[in-house]
């Protein structure tokens, strides 16, 4: 019975890698796209939007590192080390928000709008099944081993998909309405998503993120 558990085990930690290699590829992408959309419709919520999913390219290694040593070692991993990796993506997210605050209250001052972008509209609303669906399956998996840490990326791969669901609908009323300012208040909704997202990453619960039920 022991032997076919672990041999189950093994089967969704391997289910599990794919999703994280798919979920690493994705946002690369995904960062790469928005940030230059970004720049050249100089939109600060694509931008945050972008930095945002490099963040998320940081997880999605911590969890292929977590994944593969449970592969090559058993239940045995670092877990001082991941519980560091996700202060530091905590950071990175607070670091992000203050930069997203400061940003939009300079474009507020400054009365400077984004432009229209439809390669940022396409890569937003693609982005949102997308992440649906990699979010879905990560948490089911999750549940059957009892990874926290797999649980948390998923929690943030579901946070993409709603950041890319107000990137959008900030595009949307910015082409329907040409308000100046609706690119710099929706970017200040971002902020939410990251502070929420910073301080779930910054408090990792003192008895691992993998081992407990």
């Amino acid at each position: 019975m022991s032997v076919q558990v672990d041999i189950e085990r093994t089967s969704l930690v391997r289910t599990a890698l794919v999703l994280e290699w798919l979920t690493l590829a994705w946002v690369l992408i995904e960062a790469a796209v928005a940030i230059s959309a970004g720049r050249e419709a100089h939109s600060l919520s694509l931008i945050a939007f972008g930095a945002d999913s490099l963040i998320e390219a940081l997880s999605a290694c911590v969890l292929l590192w977590r994944l593969n040593m449970e592969l090559r070692h058993g239940h045995v991993f670092s877990e001082d080390a991941e519980r560091k990796a996700s202060k530091i993506g905590g950071a990175l997210l607070f670091a992000l928000a203050a930069y997203v605050i400061a940003s939009a209250a300079w474009g507020l001052w400054t009365r400077e709008g984004q432009e229209f972008s439809l390669l940022g509209l396409v890569i937003t609303a693609a982005t949102i099944p997308i992440m649906y669906l990699l979010a879905k399956h990560k948490i089911a998996i999750a549940e059957k081993i009892g990874s926290r840490a797999l649980r948390a990326d998923a929690m943030e791969s579901i946070t993409c998909g709603w950041l890319s669901f107000v990137v959008l609908a900030g595009m949307v009323a910015q082409l329907v309405l040409g308000a100046w300012w609706v690119d710099s208040l929706t970017s200040l909704a971002i902020v939410y998503f990251l502070v929420k997202e910073g301080r779930e990453a910054w408090a990792v619960e003192e008895c691992g993120c993998s081992s407990c039920h």
